[in-house]
């Protein structure tokens, strides 16, 4: 038998296997959606599927988990939706990296909120992973490209990208210290439907000020994009996430999260036909390195 901190570590690798595969079907369907549109879509479909399930335990909920379900529902949507806006109008490189930060960002927040401090190994997983995801997301031959570029030409998407990174990481630190005494099917469900709603809300509001042209052309790429990332990259991911993360630390998931973007690599050479060069090999190598580091010692 698969003991339990192995468990969870399966499961949250899983989730960015299956993330790893939505990069590519989002970029290609927010052509014919907009982006807040497409978020509430994705997310008002997620919570359907899983309503049926949830009744018992929506009935049986108290004040104190609806309000705690709210707030992490809150903090899900600000991150999806700074990184559905932000992948709109600026560079996949550049998206792929400033989201990737969020490794960075959760070891402080869970030092800041939980007041658990990383193990040495888990911080130097941490460099390790930094260190891949950028040479994953710099051109072929340089390492410096991405933060060049980001020098050169970091623009309000970019920054909306940022605003992803540093609210996942809160996020993932905020299901750890809630997720221990409230059902994890309530908290699946509140939070999705919390994240369908306010992004719904928001293309309203973005669309009756100019902001934001609403848009929902039904293509076969948008179809796919919302049952793929509706039915895999919401309801499941979300499932295994709020149920397994309890038994590892938000630093640990943080690491294994990293993956995410090994795995979009992936996915864009089989169904994009793109090179993965031995450059991008090399990031994979040290994200790969970070975690097994990180799993080796044992620590969270």
């Amino acid at each position: 038998m698969i003991n339990k901190r192995y468990r969870a570590e399966l499961a949250l690798f899983s989730n960015a296997v299956i993330w790893g595969g939505t990069f590519v079907i989002i970029k290609s369907a927010l052509e014919d959606i907009s982006p807040m549109m497409f978020l509430g879509s994705r997310f008002i479909f997620a919570s359907l599927i899983i309503l049926p399930f949830v009744l018992k335990q929506l009935k049986g909920a108290t004040k104190s988990n609806y309000r705690e379900g709210i707030i992490l529902g809150i903090f899900l949507f600000i991150g999806f939706a700074a990184q559905t806006a932000g992948l709109k109008y600026t560079t996949a490189t550049k998206s792929a990296f400033i989201t990737g930060t969020f490794v960075v960002f959760t070891p402080l927040f869970q030092t800041l909120l939980e007041k658990r401090i990383p193990s040495i190994a888990n911080i130097f997983g941490i460099v390790l992973v930094f260190l891949g995801i950028s040479f994953l997301s710099s051109k072929s031959g340089n390492f410096l490209s991405i933060f060049t570029e980001l020098a050169e030409n970091f623009n309000f998407a970019d920054f909306l990208t940022l605003i992803c990174a540093i609210f996942y990481a809160v996020y993932i630190v905020y299901l750890d210290m809630i997720s221990t005494r409230i059902d994890y099917k309530f908290l699946t469900f509140i939070q999705i439907f919390v994240t369908a709603i306010l992004a719904y809300g928001s293309a309203f509001l973005l669309g009756a000020g100019g902001i934001e042209t609403v848009k929902f052309d039904l293509s076969l790429m948008v179809i796919v994009a919302i049952l793929y990332t509706s039915v895999l990259a919401t309801v499941l991911t979300t499932a295994l996430q709020t149920k397994f993360q309890r038994d590892v630390s938000p630093t640990k998931a943080s690491l294994l999260f990293s993956m995410e973007p090994i795995f979009a690599a992936i996915f864009a050479f089989f169904l994009l036909s793109e090179k993965i060069s031995i450059f991008g090999l090399t990031g994979c190598a040290l994200i790969f390195g970070g975690i097994i580091i990180s799993e080796i010692s044992g620590k969270d």
